[in-house]
């Protein structure tokens, strides 16, 4: 299974325990493949390195270089275009359903609403991380 994670739901992921961090270590662990592209490793590097994220980050003990380039390690690079006409409640939004459809995903991961709402959108399911990572589970 082919997935992408928005943005939100890696720095969740990476910096709290919860469920995005045992979706993540979950599909790490079970060899599920992870998709990105330019435009979202560029969204997760300026996130990571904002001045809202930096006492934390600080307190993990890592710097936010590293958990780029863990994910840039974990995570398939796919070039992926612009979408041909604005899907998204938000403009922003349809990076990732362009790098879903570059990387032919199976599953994007997210909390944001304008994405959710989407479910499924072409043969793509857009679930928020619970329920994809017990679709996960259901699978394997």
């Amino acid at each position: 299974m082919k997935l992408v994670m928005d943005t939100n739901v890696l720095v969740s992921a990476f910096l709290w325990s919860g469920t995005p961090a045992g979706l993540l270590d979950y599909v790490t662990e079970n060899g599920f493949s992870f998709y990105t592209s330019d435009v979202l490793l560029d969204e997760l590097s300026k996130l990571l390195h904002s001045p809202k994220l930096a006492k934390t980050i600080a307190a993990s003990g890592l710097e936010a270089d590293g958990y780029f380039y863990r994910y840039q390690q974990m995570a398939m690079s796919v070039p992926s275009r612009k979408l041909t006409r604005q899907v998204c409640r938000d403009a922003d939004d349809d990076h990732v359903l362009a790098c879903a459809l570059a990387a032919k995903a199976d599953l994007i991961v997210t909390g944001d609403k304008d994405l959710l709402v989407l479910h499924p959108w072409r043969a793509v399911h857009i679930l928020s991380p619970a329920a994809a990572l017990n679709t996960l589970k259901r699978i394997r």
